[in-house]
């Protein structure tokens, strides 16, 4: 039988770094990123939150700082989230480019 075909458009790597979720009310969620790619990550979190929540992403590759806004695309209840990225500057994307290459090989 032949493997299932790979959607995601960014190969992804097993990491585990830091990161703050800043939604639009509150203090900062902290939690980990256990795997992540040019266009999104998956958070470990026992709190998940709901499908389409906008969320703000404060992410420590590191000692530098990557920001980047996403939309929360998956919810597995007491697990975590998958977000996509929806913006990030351009000079964070080199950052995070740099940081993925170095952690596949």
């Amino acid at each position: 039988m032949d493997a299932p075909q790979e959607r995601r458009r960014y190969p992804r790597v097993k990491v585990k770094i830091p990161v703050e979720l800043h939604l639009s009310a509150g203090s900062p969620q902290r939690t980990s990123i256990e795997e992540i790619s040019l266009c999104g990550c998956y958070i470990e979190t026992m709190f998940t939150l709901e499908v389409r929540t906008r969320v703000d992403l404060v992410i420590w590759l590191n000692q530098e700082k990557v920001t980047a806004t996403g939309i929360v695309v998956n919810r597995y209840p007491q697990v975590g989230n998958g977000i996509d990225f929806v913006t990030m500057a351009s000079q964070d994307r080199l950052k995070l480019n740099d940081f993925i290459s170095k952690s596949s090989e």
